[in-house]
């Protein structure tokens, strides 16, 4: 049921969108930017349209996922193509590596929305996010890229409860931010990196588990450190010879299964 006070920042939402048509939204897919893309589509209809960003940091199937869902809602959806990993600032993985990415994606985003004639950029930034934590934000203020869900107040536990009030599949989704971040900083982000987390995670998913993460550990041949989600942890410790064998036939060499396990940064 939603309350009073979620249908109030809905409201605030529809007012933020309605000023700012037509609309460039940037989606990945996730819990934010699907609620953001169905709440602007809903309200605005052909007047707003998403882009995605397809590097090698976005796994294949979260790609295609984006784009079903995005379909499923009707949504005018776009593919651009960005080339983080040839900025060296973005791929010698600095603690603010977000920052190159997303800087990337709203150059483009602006060019676009610029030669089309859109009156504004958003992405799905909520209330829930420090922007002093955030370096994608810093990139969107040199943008000047709205983040309607953080400006109506809407928290990441509002986000959730008005998708599933929508109907979104991404209404209980767990984060998944990009293969990248499975890398640690200072570690290069190098193509045949992600493709080792991108392979890594599909395996272990294969074995059913859902919240994880497989973070690449440098060497020749790369390692992993497996840390799977408090639900799972004690079935990943009781299955470790399986999550081994499964990534070192992805050609991973030591693979550790963390006994402190993952907890989302996001709920």
């Amino acid at each position: 049921m939603i309350t009073s006070d979620l249908t109030a920042k809905r409201a605030a939402l529809h007012a933020i969108l309605a000023k700012h048509a037509p609309l460039m939204v940037a989606y990945s897919g996730g819990v934010d930017s699907t609620c953001l893309l169905a709440v602007a589509h809903a309200l605005l209809g052909d007047h707003v349209v998403g882009l995605i960003a397809d590097s090698p940091s976005l796994p294949r199937a979260s790609l295609a996922e984006a784009l079903a869902v995005a379909n499923s809602l009707g949504a005018q959806v776009e593919v651009i193509a960005t080339t983080e990993l040839d900025d060296p600032a973005y791929a010698s993985n600095p603690p603010n590596r977000c920052y190159f990415c997303k800087a990337e994606l709203f150059r483009s985003m602006e060019s676009l929305a610029n030669e089309r004639g859109f009156a504004a950029i958003a992405y799905g930034e909520n209330a829930d996010d420090p922007a002093h934590l955030r370096p994608g934000s810093q990139a969107a203020a040199e943008f000047s890229v709205i983040a309607p869900l953080k400006q109506a107040g809407l928290t990441k536990a509002d986000v959730r409860e008005l998708s599933r009030e929508l109907g979104l599949s991404t209404a209980d989704a767990p984060a998944q931010p990009c293969l990248s971040s499975r890398i640690p900083h200072g570690t290069p982000v190098t193509r045949e990196a992600l493709s080792y987390v991108e392979r890594g995670e599909a395996a272990i998913r294969a074995l059913g588990f859902k919240i994880f993460r497989v973070r690449f550990l440098d060497g020749e041949p790369p390692g992993a450190r497996v840390l799977a989600g408090p639900d799972e942890l004690e079935n990943a410790i009781a299955r470790a010879d399986t999550i081994r064998a499964a990534l070192q036939c992805e050609g991973f060499g030591d693979v550790i299964v963390d006994p402190s396990g993952y907890r989302s940064p996001a709920s």
